[in-house]
């Protein structure tokens, strides 16, 4: 596995964005076709267009199929041939439609095993929006370092979100956020903190929704906490002492995500059956000024999890038998109890 160049799959995001010189970007060095073979998933049009209007002289070869894609080479795969006026800087229905053209074709292919990983570029609309299936077992996650935030409602209305808010939802996002922390970030005991959804943390969704949530995470022998203020973890830097925090709702992880980003963060979509990253990185689109270490970071993390779940995946899938009955440990959950600080790294 370390020696196979990971297949990635590239959505273009919206093509009045800057999708596309990321794309550039990131493929001047041959370094990265060392790293994976990517397969740009948009429109030959579109990015000749934003070549041109950026001054670029990439090459890429256009190819109509996934089994076309060959290693050491920018593939764009044409999802659509369709002409798209192009407004640097201004999402339009139009480009969005175009992105998420693209987003469907790619996962078609998903289901052909086309490609390893998938990164997504940015859209005004959400990944998975015409997705149900992917949007309700997904898991949308602001990754930076050690600082991973999951989301227990997906991106939406502040009002949408406190509705959708229940206690059988937070256990499932609870547990999935328990098992991609094992599976895809090589945690083997992954402690989680829950954030209430009141400032005081003291209100009726803490007493009936989110503590028996929590509760009944523990039943599980997930090792889950709360619930706790979102101010006090963030501003006391308790949040330390757990390997993922499970926030109510968008905003109230997002911004602390923000504030305390080191630069190297990107949304992963975990729980899904493929890996996907998506890009998180705004600019003038047309300019030419775009960094492009965001879509490094998001390819660079699709291919670590990837090779976790490799590495997770094979010793699972011959399990030795049990030749003792397991008695459970009540002195386990006693001694995760307290929150500790983990030890200074050295």
């Amino acid at each position: 596995m370390e020696n196979k160049k990971i297949r990635v799959a590239i959505t273009q995001g919206d093509t009045n964005g800057i999708g596309y010189e990321l794309i550039f970007k990131t493929f001047e060095t041959p370094e990265m076709f060392e790293l994976c073979t990517p397969v740009v998933y948009g429109s030959p049009k579109v990015a000749a267009y934003h070549r041109k209007g950026l001054n670029m002289e990439n090459n890429f070869s256009i190819i109509s199929n996934a089994d076309e894609q060959r290693p050491g080479r920018l593939n764009l795969l044409t999802c659509f041939d369709d002409e798209v006026k192009i407004e640097f800087g201004r999402p339009t229905p139009e480009s969005e439609r175009a992105a998420q053209r693209a987003v469907e074709r790619a996962l078609d292919d998903q289901l052909k095993d086309a490609f390893d990983v998938l990164v997504a570029l940015p859209q005004s609309k959400n990944l998975f929006a015409d997705s149900q299936s992917y949007a309700d077992n997904g898991l949308r996650m602001a990754v930076d370092g050690d600082l991973r935030i999951a989301f227990a409602t997906d991106k939406m209305g502040l009002r949408d979100a406190l509705a959708a808010i229940t206690k059988d939802g937070i256990v499932k996002k609870g547990t999935a956020l328990f098992n991609t922390l094992r599976r895809d970030f090589s945690i083997s005991n992954p402690r989680i903190a829950v954030l209430a959804l009141n400032p005081d943390g003291a209100g009726e969704e803490e007493r009936t929704i989110i503590k028996p949530a929590v509760d009944e995470l523990n039943e599980k022998n997930i090792h889950a906490f709360g619930p706790y203020k979102a101010e006090e973890l963030f501003a006391q830097s308790d949040y330390d002492a757990f390997d993922a925090i499970l926030a109510m709702h968008y905003e109230q992880g997002a911004l602390p995500s923000k504030t305390l980003s080191r630069g190297e963060g990107v949304t992963v979509h975990a729980g899904m059956p493929f890996v996907c990253t998506e890009v998180n990185a705004a600019g003038q689109a047309g300019k030419g000024l775009c960094d492009p270490s965001p879509l490094r970071y998001a390819i660079y993390a699709a291919i670590d999890i990837f090779r976790n779940r490799v590495a997770y995946d094979i010793p699972m899938g011959n399990p030795l038998p049990k030749l003792y009955h397991e008695k459970r440990d009540e002195g386990e959950k006693l001694r995760f109890s307290i929150p500790k600080k983990r030890e200074a790294k050295e």
